[in-house]
């Protein structure tokens, strides 16, 4: 029986290695791109560009009619687009494989104070979702927990590695913490009213997040023979090393967040979600807050809102002077997030500017997460992470990707879904 179960378990963990593709090797040669219309992430376009990339580093950027001697292996690219790598905030990629499957998920803990929980050490590589996000363009993401009050830390990987260590960018870039709402429901399942009614609990709720960053910052202010390693964490926070993502919905709720942290010594802040953040915007613009929002296809929060909300709150907040990237937290988000640049479309359908729409998830995401020196952009001396599509990446009908790099590596744009897709459209061109 023993080696029955043995036998099974080779077989399982085979197939589930020869499905993943293999991570691509490290630039051996130069690379040139030319022809291609370059969104370089920073609001600005070159039509027929000439992109130089050696040793995983970009080398030139501008003009193809510059003359430049090209290097290495070269790529015409008439007609068609070239991107940096797009962004995926606030996700949890990697951290669950098949809902249903309790074991496959590891997206929270127990718990509700666990700052010292890192996301990054249960992040899956060769995750089937994972290689799914490549075809669409999506190559980096922020990997986030889930649950409690204080979730944990994320960290920033690119989406084609060997496992955790080799996918990192940036490790423990911030904690993430789920402000309490000041309004509550009944649960109407229990014959209960449904309708919204004040909370409360929300004060008491509050005063004991404030109390937490309280004992921490005293903690780091004195010496302990006894360590406490959810106190010992944040002390990033208190540094300026760490960010503190707030996820917090409601006037009144951001106010309370960014005010409980400004008491503490907390500068370095995000808000994500952040519905009615519009309301709040002059103290956001003071304290340099940027927002990471949901994504755009849904319902709006209040019945006082427009019924296109959702869809113009990117144009809104941009118009207001604040920093916005998009973020993945919601339903099936993790299967979503390859939707990552048609949110940033619909955005653009709904009034904000086309390359302000690309912004959101390259050089707008890459500076919330601060790892915009290396990547976001398309300029000399960051990360050759980037790709190439035939048509306009935001629009369904023109992302498709015919070449994508990450630092310099020419990936593979194969994964599960493109194998289903290929069986079975030749299935039906036989019949």
């Amino acid at each position: 029986m023993r080696k029955v179960i043995y036998s099974l378990m080779f077989l399982l963990i085979t197939v589930n290695i020869t499905a993943q593709q293999t991570p691509a090797s490290k630039q051996t040669e130069p690379i040139s791109i030319e022809g291609a219309t370059a969104h370089l992430g920073n609001g600005e376009v070159i039509e027929n560009s000439l992109i130089m990339f050696r040793d995983g580093k970009i080398i030139f950027v501008g003009s193809s009619n510059t003359k430049i001697r090209r290097i290495g292996r070269i790529i015409m690219a008439n007609g068609k687009h070239i991107y940096p790598g797009f962004i995926a905030a606030n996700s949890t990629l990697g951290l669950v494989e098949v809902d249903a499957v309790k074991a496959s998920s590891d997206v929270r803990e127990t718990g509700i104070m666990n700052p010292h929980i890192r996301s990054i050490i249960a992040y899956n590589a060769e995750s089937k979702v994972v290689e799914s996000m490549r075809p669409n363009g999506v190559l980096m993401a922020q990997i986030t927990p889930r649950g409690g009050t204080i979730s944990g830390t994320s960290s920033v990987v690119q989406l084609d590695a060997w496992n955790w260590e080799d996918a990192s960018i940036k490790n423990d870039d911030a904690i993430h913490i789920n402000w309490p709402s000041s309004f509550t429901s009944g649960r109407w399942w229990l014959g209960e009213d449904p309708a919204l009614k004040p909370d409360k609990n929300y004060l008491k709720e509050t005063q004991e997040i404030a109390s937490f960053f309280k004992d921490a910052k005293q903690y780091h202010n004195k010496e302990n023979l006894i360590k406490n390693l959810p106190f010992s964490s944040i002390k990033g926070l208190f540094i300026g090393s760490q960010k503190l993502f707030i996820h917090a919905n409601g006037q009144r709720e951001i106010t309370d967040a960014i005010s409980m942290a400004k008491d503490m010594g907390i500068n370095n802040l995000v808000l994500v979600n952040g519905h009615e953040a519009e309301k709040v915007s002059d103290l956001l613009v003071e304290h340099n807050i940027p927002v990471i929002l949901e994504r755009p296809h849904r319902n709006p929060e209040s019945e006082d809102h427009a019924y296109d909300y959702t869809y113009t709150i990117a144009k809104t907040l941009t118009d207001l002077g604040i920093l916005v990237g998009i973020g993945m937290e919601g339903q099936m988000e993790r299967m979503n997030t390859r939707n990552l640049p048609f949110y940033a479309g619909t955005f653009s359908a709904h009034g904000l500017n086309r390359e302000d729409a690309v912004k959101l998830i390259t050089n707008n995401a890459a500076k919330i997460l601060g790892i915009d020196d290396t990547v976001g952009t398309l300029e000399v001396g960051k990360d050759a992470t980037l790709f190439i599509s035939q048509g306009d990446a935001l629009d369904m009908r023109g992302n498709i990707l015919t070449e994508a790099f990450i630092q310099g590596r020419n990936i593979s744009l194969k994964s599960h879904q493109t194998k289903l897709w290929k069986r079975y459209s030749n299935k039906y061109k036989s019949e």
